[in-house]
């Protein structure tokens, strides 16, 4: 194990979702709200639609350091899947559990919290990776792919849940802002 280089990959990681996490923030509106680009950008201001701007990029960086780590590790897979869900849950958990408290969201907060949940996750998936942790990368695989269809399927068909709703518009979706504007 060169745990010199998982440490670097893990710190260029979450250097790299940090950036592209912000820069998918505005993507769908700098491509004219493509509809292809609405799939792994936020297209409101909900908490579902942020927690892409987590996932992606840090799927990415797992597909990525899969190929250039897994060889050095035995179980790279797992860490970083339970490092991208830590990330997750920090950000819903921080989230509702600050902002029910004070009565009201704040930007800077929010965004806050998205650079803390990218340190925690690779933070956490680092300290995995380093450890005897066993696991079974079937499982990973299935868990990656669950969330990557429920991040694409609720873009465009988006329950009425309050995860979902864009505190801005009061609406929830791609396809209900599109039904609104017609």
């Amino acid at each position: 194990m060169n745990k010199p280089k998982i440490r670097n990959y893990q710190i260029v990681s979450a250097i790299f979702v940090c950036i592209l996490g912000t820069l998918l923030h505005f993507t769908y509106e700098f491509f004219d709200e493509n509809i292809f680009v609405a799939s792994f950008s936020a297209i409101n201001e909900s908490v579902w639609e942020h927690l892409k701007l987590l996932f992606f990029p840090m799927l990415f960086t797992t597909v990525v350091g899969y190929f250039y780590i897994e060889k050095h590790t035995h179980n790279f897979l797992c860490s970083k899947t339970l490092g991208i869900l830590i990330s997750i849950l920090f950000i819903i958990i921080f989230f509702y559990t600050y902002a029910g408290i004070i009565g009201k969201s704040i930007v800077f907060i929010d965004i806050a919290s998205f650079f803390v949940a990218v340190i925690l996750g690779e933070y956490l998936a680092y300290k995995l990776i380093i450890s005897n942790f066993k696991c079974n990368n079937i499982i990973s695989i299935i868990i990656l792919t669950i969330i990557l269809i429920c991040f694409i399927l609720f873009t465009y068909f988006t329950p009425n849940i309050g995860i979902f709703k864009d505190p801005v518009t009061n609406q929830y979706g791609i396809i209900k802002n599109m039904e609104k504007s017609k």
